[in-house]
């Protein structure tokens, strides 16, 4: 049996699309890694925020992100986690150096799945977004994780070619840039500057 109506399943879809077109933390991030490192890394941290978004859709349909927006302290340590976090990479960023010839695709390409991971997870917000967002959708008679991964999967998708669309674009910018040692200074300049105000957003934003 299919877990969503397929009325419902129709409605959401646009919805969805409408999210992900709006200018977010996960396009900055996805822009600052293409930026940085190049489109290989900006589709790694694309894909990392993707399935960042699907274990936040898991854990709302079993009831653990419910537990968490609950929790004020719970909450905070998470998000100032995040903060944290975005600051340290805004630190390497700066401090990276130009990039060798032909070098920019692959440097930083492996972590940048894990940070991207990590950033999506560390931001609560992303967890009252799907608690508020998802459940309008949802039948609550019929079993809710089925429903919660699905839609999670339609907003992941939609997502994943959004973010990584500007991420790309911005990856072959820096990718040609970086060869020059003068630029690509400059870029990692840029990519610290995304970070702090990722993290500032994040500090600043609160529950609201």
């Amino acid at each position: 049996m299919f877990p969503v109506d397929p009325g419902m399943l129709l409605a959401f879809v646009p919805a969805a699309l409408a999210l992900n077109l709006t200018p977010g933390a996960d396009m900055a991030f996805c822009l600052a890694q293409g930026l940085r490192s190049g489109p290989r890394a900006a589709m790694a941290a694309n894909a990392g925020i993707a399935a960042g978004c699907m274990v936040h859709s898991a854990l709302a349909g079993m009831g653990v992100a419910a537990a968490v927006a609950a929790h004020p302290g719970l909450y905070d340590a998470i998000r100032w986690a995040g903060v944290a976090y975005l600051l340290w990479l805004a630190v390497q960023a700066w401090r990276a150096g130009p990039a060798e010839a032909g070098d920019v695709r692959s440097r930083g390409a492996a972590g940048a799945f894990g940070a991207g991971l990590a950033v999506n997870l560390l931001n609560p917000k992303v967890i009252l977004f799907i608690l508020a967002f998802v459940p309008q959708f949802c039948d609550p008679a019929q079993p809710l994780l089925p429903q919660f991964l699905l839609f999670g999967g339609v907003l992941s998708l939609g997502g994943f070619v959004v973010n990584g669309t500007v991420g790309l674009s911005a990856g072959g910018l820096g990718a040609r840039m970086a060869r020059s040692p003068g630029l690509a200074r400059g870029l990692g300049r840029v990519s610290s500057g995304i970070f702090v105000a990722l993290a500032a957003r994040l500090a600043l934003g609160g529950r609201g």
